[in-house]
């Protein structure tokens, strides 16, 4: 194993050895270089990275298992220490939220690291922002929840990696020490919750994961990226108009869990009892429809045996395609549906959760769906 960590100043990664040397390092320290090679830890923004698990410090039995590994087999101190360069632009301090692969991220989690966040920027004021290292399949999830729970308008940055910590060209190194650039840097503030990976950054309301095994796994659809994280700055092109973090109405302290929805996928012939099934156990149902959040009949009739619409689940249509808004359509305001705008079916979920942790209203939540 090795215990030399020259390895990574010299350029290039060999396969591996960013995970040997996470084993190998101590804990983080408070001494760090600026960027030009000055010496003075306190010149540098204060990060705090609060880890989850997932690839990014996953753990493979070779260095080409890019599909066959454990997520979450080192710690975020490890994952840290395993790139110095980080000390040229931050001072670091980490907590393990828990470590876990992400396809099993539950929204007791959610809960916990939207609190944990919130107390660091109330009782912290000089930490300039937060990194959470999160498994990239429901990354995008955690972002959008974060982005709508977080009270404060200082960067929450979420990264992971594509491929496991022991693997050839390992993506991880790099997208850690953007997304502390990232979070530490002052244009930041105010772009509420962000997701930082090969070298772009995303807005949690418009990014998602659209790839399997590709670095280049995270789009934000047409309309596109906000900015980059490049050699000499972060930059940024554009921002979201739409409501979150510092001017969001919701509140999740004091909660212990949240209103449970279900999401349903349209397709050609649908069956209808996992709509039934849903309808009898969940708060409220989001349809994953067809075109511009299309049901079918057999759909919309079995909607109509879960009763009344005032006792019923709240129902938001999305869409599948990708692209594009759900917008409010007679026919199904009628039946009382909420359209879900240009949100993802996994993201109108955790809006409609929210929404109903305040309401049952729709034309309260109709409004929601539109300022967010």
């Amino acid at each position: 194993m090795f215990s030399d960590r020259r390895w990574c100043r010299a350029g290039g990664f060999r396969a591996g050895l960013w995970f040997a040397v996470a084993l190998a390092v101590v804990p983080v320290t408070a001494v760090a270089q600026g960027p030009s090679g000055a010496a003075g830890a306190s010149a540098l923004p204060l990060v705090v990275v609060l880890s989850t698990g997932g690839t990014i410090a996953g753990r493979g039995g070779s260095t080409t298992s890019l599909s066959e590994y454990k997520a979450g087999s080192s710690l975020g101190s490890e994952l840290v220490e395993a790139v110095p360069e980080i000390k040229q632009y931050a001072q670091v301090r980490v907590e393990q939220i828990i470590n876990i692969g992400s396809t099993n991220m539950n929204t007791a989690v959610w809960l916990k690291l939207a609190a944990r966040i919130n107390a660091i920027f109330s009782e912290e004021p000089a930490v300039a922002g937060v990194v959470v290292t999160h498994g990239t399949n429901t990354l995008e999830e955690t972002a959008y929840f974060l982005h709508l729970t977080v009270k404060h308008d200082k960067p929450v940055v979420l990264v992971g990696s594509q491929r496991p910590a022991t693997a050839i060209s390992a993506d991880g190194p790099l997208n850690l020490l953007n997304a502390i650039r990232v979070a530490g840097a002052p244009v930041s503030r105010g772009k509420g919750a962000l997701v930082v990976m090969n070298d772009e950054i995303n807005g949690a309301r418009d990014v998602t994961k659209s790839n399997t095994y590709r670095v280049e796994a995270f789009r934000s659809g047409e309309l596109g990226f906000l900015g980059y994280v490049d050699p000499d700055e972060v930059v940024y092109y554009r921002t979201s108009t739409r409501r979150h973090t510092a001017k969001s109405e919701f509140d999740v302290s004091k909660l212990s869990a949240l209103p449970k929805v279900e999401i349903l996928y349209a397709y050609a012939e649908p069956g209808v009892d996992a709509l039934k099934a849903a309808g009898a156990n969940a708060a409220g149902m989001v349809f994953a429809g067809t075109g511009a959040g299309g049901l079918s009949n057999a759909e919309r009739a079995a909607v109509k045996t879960l009763g009344p619409i005032d006792t019923r689940p709240v129902i938001v249509r999305s869409n599948r395609t990708g692209n594009g808004r759900v917008i409010a359509r007679k026919e199904y305001d009628d039946e009382g549906m909420v359209p879900g705008d240009n949100l993802n079916p996994q993201k109108a979920r955790i809006m409609l959760m929210l929404a109903l942790t305040k309401t049952r209203d729709l034309g309260e939540i109709r409004r929601m769906f539109r300022e967010y």
